[in-house]
Order: C-alpha cells, then structure tokens, then sequence
C-alpha cells in the first residue's frame, strides 16, 4: 500500500483503540447533561464489546468495569442508585460486559489456530523450499520468496538449484493454488526435479521427468484440485566450462541475462510450450535453447508475481526495462534492489507471491573454452532473443 493508505490505516487503528475510552466519556458527559429520563447506558454497554475483538482479555475485563463503575457513579451522582430503572441500567451492562469476554476469548482461540496453521504451511514450505547455498558448482546464488501480503498463507511459488554430473541445473515455477495443497504440489515438483536433475542427461529429459510426476501425482490424487491444473516452469542448465546457458521453458516468464555492461537480454523460446501437467493435450517434445552466458553475467529467473506487478495506472512491471543500464556486484545485490525497485513501482505492495532466483557467473574466474552457445558479445543477436 501507499504511504496515504499506511497513514490512513494508523489513523484508523488508533480511532479504534481510544474508542472504548471515548464511549465511557460520552456516556458521562451525555447523562450530565441531558434530563434525568434520558439514559447513556447504550454507550457504556458499548465500550467492552468494541473492545472485545481488538483488547487483550484483561484489557476488555478492565473496559467492562470502567463501564460498570461509570454507571454506578452516575446514580449515586443523581441520588437515583435504589431506583428499578437504575439497576435493570446496571445488570445490562455487567451482562453486555460479560458477553463482551466471551466474545473476546473465542475471537483469540480462532486467532491463535489461523497462526498455528500458518505457522505450520510456513514451515512445510521452508522444509520443501529450501534456500540454496550462495555458491554453487563456482556460481553466485541467491534467492528470495516475497509473499504479497504480509498475513497471507503460502503459495505455490518454487525455485530450486542443484549442482550435477551435467552441470549446475535450475528450476523456477508457479504451481496454481494457495496454501497447503500448493505446498504438496511444490513438494512433488523439487522431489521430482532433484532426481531428475543428477539422473537424466539431457535439460528436456529433466522437463519430461517432471511432466510425468505431475501427471502420476494428478492421477492418484484425483480428488486434489491443485494437482489437475498445471505448473507453469523455466529449467536451466549452466554446463561447466562452456560460458553459456540452455533452457526449457514451459509457459513461464522469459528470463533474463544481465551483461557486466548493463545491457539485458530476455530469453525468448524458440517455440513456446505449454506448462508442466498439460502434456494430455499432445505438445511437441521439448527442445532447450542455448543462449550465452559469459564470466560477469548474471541470470535471472522470476515468478509472474514480478512481472505482473502494477503501478497506480495499472501498467505492468517489465524488469528487463527496469534493470537495463544499471550494474549489481552480484546476485544478492541485484535481488535487493529488483524489491526494493517493485515496491516503489507499485507503491507498496503486489498482488501475487514472487519467487526470484539470480545466478552469477564471476568474473575473475578461469577462461572458459568455447562450446555450442556463442560467447563474444556480437553474436549475441541471434532468432529468439530479444534485446530490451
């Protein structure tokens, strides 16, 4: 949100707070200055249930006393405390008070199993999202999980990096679904990748493994919604000593390189395939492009929380735009400022969870022999790469 919609959001927490206070006060000032007939006793009953929800327990019970002794005093002010109408004032208070208890326990034991459950669904997500170490078969790591909201259960977005006999290979996806049943499907999406990764030797054989595990899991779970939607996923494969890159995109962002001098290249597929768990609808087999991947060079794959974002006109994120012309000592840094850069774009916040990993080849490391993928900076302009 805004800084207008952060202030406005104190402003209103703390109006909710002094409320109570404020009801008790009116209540007073009311009956002293209002004819005998007319009562305040709505007001004081008010103040312990408008606490209730927002007051710890005891601060609710010391609300309803307020109200109670507010009450008391009033009459014996009045010199009418024995009358009937007074003690029906007085017993509806302390019973509106005491449901106002009531009402705040069973508003804190719901709170307290919504934490519990979120606690929970954070924790299997740690446990099957791991964050990858910061250096990797001699690259840079890093990586970020950005939830869009605060409070909000987890999502179905993954990232996972593995060092091969093939290679350091990558994956980065967005499973449909929230929460707990998203955690499962992530869970068989990085099981699945981190077998297929160390056994197959080709990226598209890696991409089949995984369309096989959604598809199987799908099948045996037929009764789980998550599993009969799709996956949407971006492989990699950064094979030693060749300074470049291949990629398997299944419906997912392009992602990016980022050249030392500031120019960024999106990844465009030759062909584009559909995503990870639709593979009944009889697709192509999956081909890998090759791209290059030079010492300096940092790559970076995303969730389409990042390239979804929007500002006050409702204008999507383009990090390619953002990024390019600017220059990152690493992967961490780059992260760093790509948050710090959505945030403002969108005043805030976004509208989905994002997943971010950045991949760094260094730059003082040995020269690297040429392979398949082109690596002087001129023959960078091939079909299927676009320069931003």
């Amino acid at each position: 949100m805004g800084q207008r919609e952060q202030d406005g959001g104190t402003s209103a927490h703390r109006l909710v707070l002094a409320l109570p206070s404020l009801m008790i006060i009116g209540g007073l000032v009311f009956d002293l200055l209002t004819p005998s007939e007319y009562t305040a006793s709505p007001l004081f009953a008010a103040a312990p249930l408008i606490a209730a929800p927002f007051f710890s327990w005891l601060a609710t019970l010391l609300t309803g006393m307020a109200a109670v002794a507010g009450v008391v005093g009033l009459h014996i002010y009045n010199g009418t405390l024995s009358q009937t109408s007074a003690n029906t004032e007085l017993f509806t208070v302390i019973t509106v008070a005491g449901l106002a208890l009531f009402i705040n326990r069973v508003v804190r034991l719901g709170g307290q199993r919504l934490a519990s459950a979120r606690v929970i669904a954070e924790n299997a997500q740690r446990a099957v999202l791991p964050t990858p170490v910061d250096r990797i078969g001699g690259l840079r790591i890093a990586a970020r999980y950005e939830a869009a909201h605060k409070d909000a259960l987890v999502g179905g977005d993954l990232f996972a990096v593995q060092d091969t006999p093939h290679g350091v290979r990558l994956v980065v996806g967005d499973v449909r679904g929230k929460g707990m049943e998203a955690v499962e499907a992530v869970a068989v999406v990085i099981g699945a990748f981190r077998e297929a990764a160390e056994q197959e030797r080709s990226l598209e054989g890696v991409a089949a493994r995984l369309e096989r595990a959604l598809t199987r899991e799908g099948t045996r779970r037929d009764s789980l919604d998550v599993f009969e939607g799709f996956t949407t996923a971006v492989l990699a494969e950064v094979p030693r000593g060749v300074a470049g890159v291949r990629v398997v995109n299944r419906g997912h962002p392009e992602p990016l390189v980022l050249y030392p001098d500031g120019d960024v290249d999106r990844l465009q597929p030759t062909e584009h395939a559909l995503p990870l768990g639709m593979g009944d609808l009889g697709t192509l087999p999956d081909l890998a492009d090759e791209y290059p991947f030079p010492a300096g060079a940092t790559l970076l794959l995303y969730t389409d929380g990042l390239s979804e974002a929007r500002n006050a006109d409702d204008v999507f994120y383009d990090p390619g735009e953002r990024l390019g012309g600017r220059h990152f000592p690493g992967p961490e840094e780059l992260l760093d400022a790509l948050l710090d850069d959505v945030r403002r774009y969108t005043g805030g916040g976004t509208n989905d969870d994002m997943a971010l990993l950045a991949v760094s080849r260094p730059a003082d490391g040995q020269p690297e022999r040429r392979g398949t993928v082109p690596v002087v900076k001129e023959e960078r302009e091939e079909p299927g790469r676009d320069r931003v």
